[in-house]
């Protein structure tokens, strides 16, 4: 794995637009490259812009903002099953727990996934951390269409997220808390360590303040073979 690197372009806060190093797409698979823009205390890009065409996974604990970032820097490339589930919430009636059609919920979000990903359009996907096999079937889309697939992962602590939950008047279990913690521990341990899940070209670290600082994820207007 390469450190400091990133296939996405970087503007840099606070001074004149920097681009980062772009990795050419290469046949075959090239070595991931980890881009790690944690404890920069405010100096961290404005900017991240992937290839178009592209996916692009936000992942992190519940409530670390992966919703907040793709709807402030992603806007209109985002799919989110928060926004599924807010339009099914407006639908029901308001006594009816959401247990009860979380099925439905899902069923939705995933097939307006596939829609997205089957368009070639390139996507924002807000990911818990714990569906390995959402991951993997991003993967193969990606290689599908001959784009790559990117990971942004929020580094939040534990405390920070339960507050973020609370923010937002909706937590989860401690259970299900505890499974979100191991899940996305292990794909930040990993990216750490050079090892990112299998067909991931790449990966953003950011803590609190870099994911405040960002204020745009985009794509280039250019198509993945450079046409």
């Amino acid at each position: 794995m390469t450190l400091q690197r990133s296939e996405a372009y970087a503007t840099t806060a606070g001074g004149p637009a920097q681009p980062g190093v772009a990795v050419p797409r290469l046949v075959g698979a090239p070595a991931p490259v980890l881009r790690d823009l944690r404890d920069r205390s405010g100096r961290s890009p404005r900017t991240l812009v992937f290839a178009a065409g592209d996916v692009v996974v936000v992942s992190g604990l519940p409530g670390s903002g992966k919703s907040t970032l793709i709807r402030r820097a992603a806007r209109g490339l985002g799919i989110d099953s928060q926004d599924t589930r807010d339009r099914w919430d407006a639908r029901m009636p308001r006594l009816l727990p959401y247990a009860v059609y979380r099925p439905l919920v899902r069923i939705a979000h995933y097939a307006g996934l596939r829609r997205a990903l089957r368009s070639g359009a390139s996507v924002v996907v807000h990911d818990c951390g714990t569906q390995t096999w959402v991951r993997r079937w991003l993967a193969r889309e990606a290689r599908r269409r001959g784009s790559g697939l990117h990971l942004v992962l929020l580094d939040v602590t534990p405390a920070v997220a339960r507050e973020g939950q609370r923010e937002r008047g909706r937590g989860v279990s401690g259970y299900a808390f505890a499974r979100h913690r191991r899940a996305v521990g292990r794909l930040i341990g990993d990216a750490e360590a050079g090892r990112l899940p299998s067909g991931c070209a790449s990966a953003v670290l950011l803590d609190r303040d870099a994911a405040g600082t960002l204020g745009r994820v985009g794509f280039e207007k250019f198509s993945p073979s450079g046409h």
